[in-house]
C-alpha cells in the first residue's frame, strides 16, 4: 500500500523507532498526495553525458514499517535527466544521496532548495529487520563504498 500525503503528515514525528516517520525540515510544498519531494542540500551543476550525486536537504528516518521508493521528477525527466538508484529501506537514517545522470543536449543546473526528486512510501508488512548499512546516519553526498 502507497501512504497518502496524509497519512504521512500524520505519521511525522520526532522519532522513527517509536514508529514514526521523520522528514527534515519538512516543507508543506513539497507534499504531494502520494508523494514527498525531496529537494537539493547544495547548487550544483550536471553536466551533459555525467552521472552526477546530490545529498537530499531532507534527513530522512523510516520506521520498520516503511520502505520509500525514489522517482525523479517528472520536470527534469522533460529536460533528459535520470535518477539512478531509487530504494530507501525500512529503519534507513540519513540524508539520501541521489544519482542524477544528465542524458540532455546542456548542462543544467539545480539550486539549492530545489525540488528534484519524489519519495513515495510504502508499508512494509510482516518485516523484522531493519536497515543497519554503511549508508546508514549518512551526511552529504556519500559516494560508493568499496566492498
Amino acid at each position: 500500500m502507497i501512504l497518502s500525503g496524509t497519512e504521512m503528515r500524520n505519521r511525522l514525528g520526532d522519532n522513527c523507532l517509536q514508529g514514526n516517520l521523520v522528514i527534515r525540515p519538512y516543507s508543506d510544498d513539497c507534499q504531494q498526495p502520494a508523494s514527498y519531494d525531496l529537494r537539493a542540500s547544495d547548487n550544483v551543476i550536471l553536466h551533459k553525458g555525467a552521472c552526477t550525486l546530490v545529498s537530499s536537504l531532507e534527513w530522512v528516518e523510516l520506521s520498520g514499517d516503511l520502505a520509500g521508493t525514489l522517482r525523479c521528477r517528472s520536470s527534469l525527466g522533460r529536460k533528459g535527466i535520470l535518477l539512478g538508484a531509487g530504494f530507501v529501506d525500512p529503519g534507513f537514517r540519513g540524508q539520501l544521496t541521489l544519482c542524477l545522470t544528465n542524458l540532455g543536449t546542456a548542462d543544467l543546473e539545480i539550486h539549492r532548495n530545489e525540488r528534484i526528486v519524489q519519495m513515495v512510501l510504502h508499508e512494509v508488512r510482516g518485516g523484522t529487520r531493519l536497515y543497519n548499512g554503511r549508508y546508514q546516519d549518512s551526511k552529504g553526498v556519500v559516494g560508493a563504498h568499496q566492498s
